[in-house]
């Protein structure tokens, strides 16, 4: 995967630019500023104009920092889910202005055709259930992290109320990852979302990107907060963010 550096006048001169950008599918892209739940939840501002722009082109990928720990940060995966996706636009400008070890790949919209018609699914498959399947946008994302090797991958997600699992959690698994599970009660310990542990990744469920990265010996989890399905509940951008702030402390960061 090439990463292009971003040139200075996409975004505004007085942040710290040190961006550079890929795709994982340029098959994806659309305008998420018409999904009108994501378009009332946002201030547009250089940082957020530059990321709705990127994902006009498919399914873009952001690399901040150059040396440390590797790590993967996706939401929208379920188009549906937004409040993740935002919070990835708050996380987006934070790390444009944050000095930190490491190297952060944030991909803020994972199939951004899908978030703007506010749909569970892309080209009618469930990407939580396809990160095994050779094509799949998931699936990519998955070969991404095993050729950058990556050291950890978080994936951001909401759940309505009786749903599965219905509460804001974060998924592990303690086998073959056992970081997977530390990882986890490290986010719960810092900001209190119920840990959902697996004894095995892969099982009861399969094709999330948790499952696969954990079956492939990378250390993975996966967020939920409490929010309606195709709507915003008050509140759950700021507790997905705090998720992700939280993932990104544990590797010091």
């Amino acid at each position: 995967m090439k990463f292009e550096k971003v040139l200075d006048s996409e975004i505004q001169d007085n942040y710290n630019n040190n961006i550079k950008l890929s795709y994982v599918s340029k098959e994806s892209g659309a305008y998420v500023f018409k999904n009108k739940f994501i378009s009332s939840s946002i201030s547009l501002s250089p940082s957020t104009n530059f990321v709705l722009n990127k994902a006009l082109y498919g399914t873009p990928i952001f690399k901040f920092g150059n040396n440390g720990d590797k790590l993967i940060l996706v939401s929208g995966v379920h188009g549906n889910e937004l409040s993740s996706q935002v919070a990835s636009l708050f996380l987006f400008e934070h790390l444009l202005n944050l000095d930190f070890d490491g190297v952060i790949y944030l991909i803020p919209f994972a199939a951004p055709l899908a978030t703007m018609n506010n749909s569970r699914r892309y080209n009618s498959k469930d990407l939580n259930r396809s990160a095994f399947i050779e094509g799949s946008i998931t699936n990519e994302i998955i070969k991404i992290a095993e050729n950058l090797k990556v050291d950890a991958v978080a994936d951001f997600h909401t759940t309505a109320l009786n749903s599965n699992p219905g509460r804001e959690s974060i998924f592990c698994s303690e086998n073959p990852t056992k970081e997977s599970l530390t990882i986890a009660n490290h986010i719960n310990n810092d900001v209190g979302s119920v840990v959902i542990n697996f004894d095995k990744a892969g099982f009861p469920y399969k094709g999330a990107i948790e499952d696969e990265s954990n079956l492939k010996g990378i250390p993975s989890i996966t967020c939920e907060v409490l929010s309606p399905f195709g709507s915003i509940k008050k509140g759950s951008i700021e507790r997905s963010y705090l998720q992700m702030k939280s993932f990104l402390s544990y590797f010091n960061i």
